[in-house]
C-alpha cells in the first residue's frame, strides 16, 4: 500500500466561493448580476409610449380597423406588424446595458434590433449595430452566414441551430459594456466583439458600413426596431437594465 501525504482540507467558505465562481462562469448573466440595475420595461403590452418614429417626435402608426398592413398592431400584449411599418426608436437612450425581448417572425420575414443609435443620419443603421431577426430558410437576405438570425449584421455568424422555426418564439439578448458587445439567441452566444479592436476594424473595412464614419462609435444611443422590411413580426417582453 502506498501512503500519500494528507491533503489539506479547504475551508467550507472557500469551497462555497469556488462553487459560486464556477456557476458565474457558466451563466451568461452572472457577470452582470452583481452590478446591474433593475429591469425597465420598454413595452407595457398596451401602448407605444416608450417609442417614437425615427427622427420624429410622433408615435409609430398603429393599425386602425380595417387596416392591417403598413402599421403596428398591439394585441393580447404583443406588438406586431404584417408588412412594412414605421421604423421606431426608444425615446430614452442607453449606454451600458443588458437588453432582452422575445420575437417571432413570419415566412420570409426580415427585421432587426438596433442599439446605441443616433439620429445624425437619414437611417438608424448608418450609426447603430444591428441584431438580425430573420427567417433563415425563406428570407431573401439569407445568403451570408453573417446575415442570419442573431448575427451582429455583417460582423458575426451565428450557430445555424440557434434560431427556432418560423412561427415559434425566440429570445434575443444583447449585452453592451463599454466597447464589448455580446449577442445571444435562445441561450446560445451568436456574436461577441470589441468595437475598435483589430478584428472589428477588419470586418468593418469589409462591410457596407465602412462608408459611415460614426458607425458603432456612440457610447450611448437609442434602441430601434426595423419596421420597413417585409413579413410578419411579433414582439413581447421588451426590457432593459443598466450595467454599472
Amino acid at each position: 500500500m502506498i501512503y500519500l501525504p494528507a491533503m489539506k482540507t479547504m475551508p467550507f467558505a472557500l469551497l462555497s466561493l469556488a462553487a459560486a465562481g464556477l456557476l458565474a462562469a457558466a451563466s451568461p448573466s452572472a457577470a452582470q448580476d452583481g452590478q446591474a440595475g433593475p429591469w425597465k420595461s420598454l413595452f407595457d403590452g398596451k401602448s407605444l409610449d416608450a417609442w417614437r418614429i425615427y427622427k420624429k417626435d410622433t408615435a409609430p402608426k398603429l393599425c386602425e380597423a380595417p387596416q392591417t398592413t403598413a402599421c403596428w398592431e398591439i394585441k393580447d400584449g404583443v406588438l406586431m406588424k404584417d408588412g412594412n411599418a414605421n421604423d421606431m426608436i426608444t425615446r430614452e437612450q442607453f449606454g451600458d446595458f443588458e437588453f432582452e425581448l422575445e420575437w417571432k417572425i413570419g415566412d420570409a420575414g426580415n427585421s432587426g434590433i438596433f442599439y446605441r443609435g443616433s439620429e445624425e443620419y437619414n437611417a438608424i443603421y448608418w450609426s447603430a449595430p444591428e441584431y438580425q431577426l430573420l427567417d433563415n430558410i425563406n428570407a431573401a437576405d439569407n445568403k451570408r452566414p453573417d446575415h442570419l438570425a442573431g448575427a451582429m449584421y455583417e460582423f458575426s455568424s451565428p450557430p445555424v441551430d440557434a434560431v427556432k422555426p418560423v412561427g415559434e418564439w425566440n429570445q434575443a439578448r444583447i449585452v453592451a459594456k463599454g466597447n464589448h458587445i455580446e449577442h445571444w439567441l435562445n441561450g446560445k452566444k451568436t456574436g461577441e466583439f470589441n468595437v475598435g479592436d483589430e478584428e472589428w476594424n477588419t470586418k468593418l473595412a469589409a462591410s457596407k458600413f465602412k462608408v459611415y464614419p460614426n458607425f458603432a462609435k456612440a457610447p450611448k444611443g437609442h434602441f430601434g426596431i426595423q419596421g420597413n422590411h417585409p413579413g410578419m413580426l411579433a414582439l413581447r417582453n421588451i426590457r432593459v437594465r443598466e450595467l454599472k
